[in-house]
């Protein structure tokens, strides 16, 4: 799936993200998730959960088509992960 260039920087879409996964995903995960990861649109919120980046990325691209995503470790912040849009026509 070729990738599309980000609409943001890094430095903000790591904010935006952290952001978000703190003020209203973090709670609502932990206990029952911890050590998946969970991919975040940082334009609306949105986020979905599977045992690894490119799996959760997939599975909120079926819920956002254009998502930025934001990828975090659940329970650990050892895995901070940019995402990329795929091109139009290439979903």
């Amino acid at each position: 799936m070729p990738l599309q260039q980000s609409r943001y920087s890094a430095e903000e879409t790591a904010r935006r993200g952290d952001e978000l996964y703190e003020r209203h995903i973090r709670h609502q995960v932990e206990k029952t998730h911890a050590g998946k990861v969970v991919a975040i649109d940082i334009d609306s919120g949105t986020y979905a959960i599977d045992d690894n980046a490119l799996a959760a990325s997939k599975r909120l691209f079926t819920q956002c088509p254009d998502a930025e995503i934001w990828c975090i470790r659940i329970g650990q912040r050892a895995l901070r992960h940019f995402g990329g849009r795929p091109l139009q026509g290439n979903r």
